[in-house]
């Protein structure tokens, strides 16, 4: 017997990219809910490349008991008056929003770095998933980290306009269109042009003058891998469709060298390296999009601390960032705790 498996927010970005995961990775499922919002309702998505089409139910009226799990993608606001109701009718809830990741009696998870943290879902039945630019730097930090632990970590993102969804995509396709026929390429839902311009502001400004976005990949990272890291993040909105990069400084307790860095991120799980000093020796956004790996390059030690590295970090931010792990999260769970035959 399969689990019976709920997507919320399917017509999305992340959602129809989680549908798409579960039906590519043959996700043990005997049944599969797609819901949305009542304006959605009655759409049709295909399940994957399978040829099943599943039809869009409204998630108002959608009754969750008797499902063994819910994927959410349906932003914060919605998953405030969701998840509880899913999650009270025994569905486990694995939530893609940033409501939960930082609350005490959720476990926020990565599969490849802290898997064990789900053993503690049971105190809400709800699990956390990541902000996408911080999944795809703690599996890249994680061996390194196991091997010479690291004190402190300063990274800036190249994060493209999937992140901000379907809207922030339509934004930089128009803008860009607009630009080439000679039309006022106006700024809706992002706070300057960003066709052919970079804007480093994610998310809303706090008091210290940081913004959420990074705030989230601090206090996430600390969750995920470990408290005592000091971490500084500069994030940045750039015109790319799909696929977040990143430029991180770390800097360790113990020795460690690029060329032992390399060796041990070619073994790591979830991880591609690509690093030859050569004219496209490296990977990039465009390479790693529809992929599921996290990809580096450009590792290189930094002398001007003791025990530093540079590396670069790419990675689709719809996959790795959000749809992708997700699923793992969910066939972690069977695997551990629900363990029921596929």
């Amino acid at each position: 017997m399969g689990y019976r498996v709920v997507v919320a927010g399917a017509t999305g970005n992340v959602g129809r990219e989680m549908v798409n995961i579960l039906a590519e990775r043959e996700f043990p499922a005997d049944e599969i809910a797609v819901l949305a919002s009542s304006r959605s309702q009655g759409e049709t998505i295909e399940y994957g490349d399978t040829g099943k089409m599943l039809k869009v139910q409204n998630i108002e009226h959608f009754d969750p008991a008797g499902w063994d799990m819910a994927l959410f993608a349906i932003g914060s606001d919605a998953t405030k008056v969701y998840a509880p109701k899913f999650a009270a009718a025994g569905c486990t809830v694995i939530d893609n929003s940033s409501l939960y990741r930082m609350d005490p009696d959720v476990p926020l998870i990565v599969p490849e770095v802290n898997a064990a943290a789900i053993d503690g879902y049971k105190a809400k039945n709800i699990i956390a998933n990541p902000n996408c630019s911080t999944a795809q730097m703690v599996v890249a930090l994680k061996p390194l980290h196991d091997f010479a632990r690291i004190t402190r970590v300063v990274v800036s993102t190249y994060q493209s306009v999937s992140g901000a969804g379907k809207v922030g995509m339509d934004e930089l396709f128009e803008q860009s269109r607009n630009i080439f026929v000679g039309d006022p390429a106006e700024a809706k839902k992002f706070t300057k042009q960003i066709a052919f311009n970079v804007i480093p502001h994610i998310d809303s400004f706090l008091d210290d003058g940081s913004t959420k976005e990074e705030w989230k990949m601090v206090v996430e990272t600390k969750k995920i891998l470990d408290p005592k890291i000091k971490v500084t993040a500069t994030c940045v909105r750039v015109p790319v469709f799909v696929g977040h990069s990143e430029s991180i400084n770390v800097e360790f307790a113990d020795e460690i060298s690029a060329e032992d860095a390399k060796r041990i991120l070619r073994e790591a799980p979830g991880i591609m390296l690509i690093d030859k000093h050569e004219d496209g020796g490296y990977i990039t956004p465009i390479e790693a999009a529809g992929d599921d790996a996290t990809y580096i390059s450009r590792v290189r030690e930094d002398p001007t601390v003791e025990n530093g590295l540079n590396l670069w970090c790419v990675s689709d931010n719809l996959r790795k960032g959000a749809a992708l792990n997700a699923v793992q999260i969910a066939e972690l769970l069977g695997r551990r705790h629900l363990k029921k035959d596929g």
